[in-house]
């Protein structure tokens, strides 16, 4: 039984041919056309699910090629193959909707697994629509989605559990996207027409937060001038969200743990139980369970917050990812500030996919939309995005020791990105093959693959820049 159908177009028979032997194996039906206009009738004929087409062909190049094929074909998904690949091409053709690209000459096996990844990705079309259409614009897919093995993970997960009412617990570091997946969860529940309540557990004064998520009655404590409902009644129905739960202290959680259980509470003075239906979504960049081994986080409650939940993978570990989302962020802010700068240049890109973002994908939006209102021509350049070269964490230098101790942890830095860029470029130069690479640089490939695990560097990672 056939895997799926998939179009081979290019205008040299080797690549067409070898594609073919590669595929069919593997249980693909595959044809093959030598021109982009070839291709299109084909494609008219039916029965394709996905097209790897060549970038520079004679009658029709690739980019057009995509163009025709999302006008007329849209659930038909697209490869690009090309030898002159390079950031820029990529990212346009990302942002016209082309699944992923792959260099030549590759190897059958990274062939075979970018056809399984977008074989993968075609599973979860239903999941993905319901969730685009039910999701207010400012909190779409896109706002989240990755091409990423990681964020596809993510993608499924919300999927799975965005129609049940479990509770669920989002881990990960700031600024990686915690809050759009619990607004993702609850926009595409049956709770979706309800409220959605969050608590920023940072932003409550310890003294408060009691008052704030239970309410109280008229004269409960000093300054109590009348009853007030509390946030967890005002999530009746809907779905309450602790963002940073890790937050909270002891006696708060206790409390929760039997909203947990029993689904009923006592406002701060009253006499009466109040009942609520809520869903419980919390997020964190805790080690919830390091902290219940400490004392400081209750055993019990965790595991009645931790029953579905959801990790989202730092962006320095899918750097896959970037210019995806740079090219998001450019877009946003270009419309927002009503300037027209559709590119970032391959160079700039390098920049932005070589940063470790400590603080993730928002230090990434912060540093586009810096660039954005930098940038006086068409094209985002290395020279707009200066921000790169202080980390959002990191204060201005205030004494001259300072200013000594940031120069030199600059020059580092420097070292290190050079370091980066002979990695990844040895990477590139060798079709991604580390043994040749490393003998391409002359480098033992012990020592060579001791520099990759030091910048976080694989295979993957690599052939997305």
């Amino acid at each position: 039984m056939d895997k799926g159908s998939i179009l081979i177009i290019d205008d040299e028979e080797i690549i067409r041919e070898s594609c073919r032997r590669v595929l069919e194996p593997e249980g693909y039906a595959v044809k093959t056309a030598d021109s982009g206009g070839r291709g299109l009738k084909a494609l008219a004929a039916g029965d394709v699910d996905l097209v790897l087409t060549d970038l520079k062909m004679p009658d029709m190049d690739g980019i057009e090629v995509l163009v025709k094929i999302k006008e007329n074909w849209p659930d038909v998904g697209v490869i690009i193959m090309t030898g002159y690949g390079t950031v820029k091409t990529a990212v346009k053709a990302m942002k016209m909707g082309v699944f992923d690209y792959i260099e030549k000459p590759f190897s059958p096996a990274d062939l075979v697994a970018l056809v399984r990844k977008a074989f993968e990705r075609r599973k979860l079309p239903a999941a993905d629509a319901v969730l685009r259409e039910a999701v207010p614009s400012h909190y779409e897919l896109s706002n989240i989605v990755g091409v990423s093995q990681e964020m596809q993970k993510v993608f499924q997960l919300i999927a799975k559990v965005a129609t049940t009412g479990s509770t669920v617990l989002i881990t990960g570091e700031s600024g990686t996207g915690k809050e759009l997946v619990a607004r993702a969860i609850h926009f595409n529940s049956p709770r979706k027409d309800q409220p959605f309540v969050i608590v920023d557990c940072t932003a409550i004064p310890e003294t408060l937060i009691e008052s704030e998520l239970f309410g109280h009655a008229k004269g409960a404590f000093t300054g109590a001038s009348e009853k007030k409902k509390g946030l967890l009644e005002t999530a009746n129905g809907g779905t309450i969200f602790f963002d940073e739960i890790g937050n909270l202290n002891l006696a708060v959680q206790a409390k929760l743990l039997r909203v947990l259980q029993e689904r009923e509470f006592r406002p701060l003075g009253e006499k009466k139980t109040v009942h609520v239906d809520v869903r419980f979504i919390s997020a964190t960049n805790k080690d919830l369970l390091a902290m219940t081994r400490e004392g400081t986080f209750r055993e019990d409650f965790f595991y009645r917050l931790n029953i579905f939940p959801i990790h989202i993978e730092p962006l320095r570990d899918r750097r896959e990812d970037i210019p995806h989302l740079a090219q998001h962020f450019l877009e946003k802010y270009r419309k927002e500030l009503d300037k027209n700068v559709p590119h970032i240049s391959a160079e700039a890109m390098k920049l932005l996919v070589f940063h470790d973002w400590p603080g993730n994908a928002r230090q990434l939006e912060n540093a586009i939309h810096r660039a954005v209102i930098m940038c006086q021509g068409k094209t985002i350049k290395p020279e707009h995005l200066t921000s790169l070269e202080i980390s959002e964490r990191e204060e201005v230098p205030k004494t001259v020791a300072e200013l000594k101790e940031r120069k030199k942890n600059l020059r580092l830095k420097s070292v290190e990105d050079i370091e980066k860029i002979f990695l990844i470029e040895a990477l590139r130069r060798n079709n991604m093959n580390v043994s040749r690479a490393s003998s391409d640089v002359g480098m033992q490939r012990t020592n060579f693959h001791a520099l990759m695990k030091k910048y976080n560097i694989t295979v993957k990672s690599a052939s997305a820049i």
